[in-house]
């Protein structure tokens, strides 16, 4: 089977050697968990192996995602110049031609492109563009399965539930997405302080740890502690 490395190394061991080509996951947590660095994490490793890659972003603008990277090492400029990297910048505060893009460009524009990975952050935002929940499930499986038939591998960054870490804001993504991946906080009581955890909720397709293992996001990005245990 061919996987797609993820560029966070102790996760990767944690997938058997990373994700599968083509599949479409999920990165889901609160806020300050490091979804989107985990998104320009899994761009700039295709980037790196001579990929092309697209990131979709529903929130910052093309400088700002330059920043954020910039801040983990990884400089986008040159990759963006020479076309191997498209930042995409969707206006949710129109909703209907945001929806009316996705739905007649984004097919058409991942294949001219020749993209092999595709970041969307976050999805969370996407579905809150629809009415009522038949419209977010039906259009997010749309989506997941345009994306499929392109042949590329994507991941989706989603919020979660304050009550519900495990779960998806609006319940919906992670029944559509062939992997689910969870950031969280655990607290630790007797060191007064947080640990964040990752924890491969799913994986189609592969053989998968299900351990819940600490990571650390740092200058050079997430770094996952496989091997070690939360304590």
């Amino acid at each position: 089977m061919d996987r797609v490395k993820t560029g966070v190394e102790g996760l990767d061991i944690m997938l058997d050697g990373g994700v599968p080509k083509n599949h479409t996951f999920v990165v889901m947590g609160s806020f300050g968990t490091g979804k989107t660095t985990f998104g320009l994490q899994f761009l700039n490793q295709g980037l790196a192996l001579g990929e092309k890659g697209i990131y979709i972003s529903l929130e910052e603008d093309q400088d700002s995602i330059m920043e954020d990277a910039r801040s983990h090492g990884w400089e986008l400029k040159p990759f963006i110049d020479s076309k191997q990297l498209t930042v995409v910048k969707l206006e949710p505060n129109d909703a209907k031609t945001t929806v009316q893009r996705i739905k007649s460009e984004l097919p058409e524009f991942i294949k001219q492109s020749g993209a092999s990975r595709i970041v969307i952050d976050s999805v969370s935002l996407l579905n809150m563009l629809f009415d009522n929940e038949h419209e977010r499930r039906a259009n997010l499986f749309n989506l997941s399965q345009m994306i499929k038939r392109t042949g590329a591998t994507c991941l989706m960054t989603a919020e979660v539930k304050d009550e519900n870490p495990l779960c998806s804001r609006d319940g919906l993504v992670e029944y559509v997405a062939d992997g689910v991946i969870s950031l969280r906080y655990v607290e630790r009581l007797e060191k007064s302080d947080l640990q964040l955890s990752v924890r491969i909720i799913k994986m189609r397709r592969t053989n998968h740890s299900r351990k819940i293992t600490p990571y650390q996001i740092t200058s050079k990005g997430i770094v996952v502690h496989e091997g070690s245990e939360i304590n």
